[in-house]
C-alpha cells in the first residue's frame, strides 16, 4: 500500500501526530527514530538499517555511551548557563526545559540511570555546586569563563573605589575610640609613698615664707645649746610646719593629677582641632572649580544619575555648576553639596581646590587610607616639586 500524497488528510493528520514529543519507550536513540506506537517500534525493531547500528554498536559499545553521555553533559549545562546563569533551580525544571528539544539526546542512552545520578556526578565533578532538599536536588552553574572573572574582578574594584565618605569617616571615629578605649586601660594610677627622712641626723625645716619644704642638715652643733627659749620656739614652729606640710599636700596631689598622661583620644581630638584652626584660616566654604571631574551623589535625579562621573563646565555663583554627564553626555546644572570629588589612580593629575594650596595642580602619588588622606607632588606654582598630604574632598581629579 502506497503512501499518501503530502496534502491529503492522512500526510496531514501524521504530520501533526509527529509533531512534539512522544512516549520515550518508543525512541530509537541509535537511529534517532521516534516511532507512535508500540507496533511501530517493533516493525523499526525489525528493520534492515536498525539491524545494522545494532552491529556498529556491538564492535565498540563503550564509544557511542560515552559520546551519548558527552552530548547530554554539554546540552544540559549549557541550557542551565544560558537560561539560569549562576542561580540556584530545581535540576528537574531544568531537564524538563531540556527535554522540551524534539532533538534531545535521551538519558537512557548515556552513562547515567537517573535523574539523581547525573546531579551527583556534576556536583562530585566540579560543574555546579548541588545541594539535596526535602523538596529535591537543586543545582547552581559555577561560571569559571576567564572573561566572567575579570569582569567580576572589575565590578569588585569599582565597588571598593566608591566607597562613600560617611563610611570611611565611620571607620575612623571606630578607630579613634577603640584607641581611646585601649588607652584607657593601659593607663597607669599614680602611686602615693610616704614620706621619710634619709638619715635620723637630718632635721627637716620649714620656710613659712614658700609653699615648698626644704630639708638640709644641722648647720652646727653650737644650736644643741640654744637656751629653752629658742627650744620652745622651735617646738611651736615645728607643729606650725607639720601644719603647712598638711596643707600643701593636697597642691602637690593636684599637681600630679594635672601631669596625668593624655588618652590617646584626646591627643588625636587637640591635634585634629589645632590642624583644623590652621587650615581654617585660608579655607572656604565653596571648592567647585571647571574642568575637574565629580560624582553625582543626590538621589533626588534617579537612578539614570546616581553615582555617576561628571565634568564640570562651567561653575554659578561659587556654589553651583553645570557638568555634563561622563556616560550620556547630559548637561545637569547641581549645587555643590549634591556631587563630591573623585579619587583618580596614582599618577594622574589632580586639582587642589580648599586650602592653602587652592587652585594648584598636582601629581597623586598615593593614597592613605587610615588618615583619609593622599600625598600629592605639586606640579605648579611656586613650591613645585613639594609633596603635601591633602584630605580627600579637597582634591578632585582632572580632565
Amino acid at each position: 500500500m502506497g503512501k499518501a500524497d503530502f496534502l491529503s488528510p492522512k500526510a496531514i493528520a501524521n504530520r501533526i501526530k509527529s509533531k512534539g514529543l512522544q512516549k520515550l519507550r518508543w525512541y530509537c536513540q541509535m537511529c534517532q527514530k521516534q516511532c507512535r506506537d508500540e507496533n511501530g517500534f517493533k516493525c523499526h525493531c525489525m528493520s534492515e538499517s536498525h539491524q545494522r547500528q545494532l552491529l556498529l554498536a556491538s564492535e565498540d559499545p563503550n564509544k557511542f555511551m560515552d559520546y551519548f553521555s558527552d552530548e547530554f553533559k554539554s546540552d544540559f549545562l549549557e541550557l542551565l548557563r544560558r537560561r539560569f546563569g549562576t542561580k540556584r533551580v530545581h535540576n528537574n525544571i531544568v531537564y524538563n526545559e531540556y527535554i522540551s528539544d524534539r532533538e534531545h539526546v535521551h538519558m537512557n542512552s548515556t552513562q547515567w540511570e537517573t535523574l539523581t545520578d547525573f546531579t551527583k556526578w556534576l556536583g562530585r565533578e566540579g560543574f555546579c555546586k548541588v545541594d539535596e532538599t526535602p523538596k529535591g536536588w537543586y543545582v547552581q552553574y559555577i561560571d569559571r569563563d576567564p572573561e566572567t572573572i575579570r569582569r567580576q574582578e572589575e565590578q569588585a574594584r569599582k565597588k571598593k573605589q566608591e566607597l562613600d565618605d560617611e563610611e570611611r569617616s565611620a571607620k575612623f571615629i571606630e578607630e579613634q575610640v577603640r584607641r581611646g578605649r585601649d588607652s584607657k586601660e593601659t593607663d597607669e594610677t599614680p602611686v602615693y609613698t610616704e614620706l621619710k627622712r634619709e638619715s635620723e641626723e637630718e632635721k627637716v625645716a620649714f620656710n613659712l615664707s614658700a609653699s615648698s619644704c626644704v630639708a638640709g642638715p644641722s648647720k652646727s652643733s653650737s644650736a644643741l645649746g640654744a637656751s629653752a627659749l629658742k627650744a620652745a620656739a622651735a617646738s611651736s614652729s615645728s607643729s606650725s610646719s607639720s601644719s603647712t606640710k598638711r596643707k600643701d599636700m593636697p597642691s602637690g596631689s593636684d599637681s600630679r593629677s594635672e601631669k596625668k598622661k593624655k588618652s590617646a583620644l584626646e591627643e588625636i581630638i587637640e591635634m585634629e582641632e589645632k590642624k583644623k584652626k590652621k587650615q581654617d584660616a585660608v579655607r572656604t566654604d565653596y571648592w567647585l572649580q571647571p574642568n575637574i571631574v565629580v560624582k553625582v551623589v543626590t538621589k533626588r535625579l534617579g537612578e539614570k544619575y546616581y553615582k555617576k562621573k561628571a565634568l564640570v563646565t562651567e561653575v554659578k555663583d561659587k556654589y553651583g555648576a553645570v557638568v555634563k554627564m561622563v556616560d550620556s553626555g547630559d548637561k545637569l546644572k547641581l549645587d555643590q553639596t549634591h556631587v563630591e570629588t573623585v579619587i583618580p589612580a596614582p599618577g594622574k593629575r589632580v586639582l587642589i581646590l580648599n586650602g592653602p594650596y587652592r587652585d594648584t595642580e598636582a601629581v597623586l602619588e598615593g593614597i592613605d587610607v587610615k588618615n583619609f588622606t593622599a600625598t600629592l607632588t605639586l606640579d605648579s606654582g611656586q613650591q613645585k616639586g613639594k609633596r603635601v598630604d591633602i584630605a580627600y574632598e579637597d582634591f578632585s581629579k582632572l580632565a
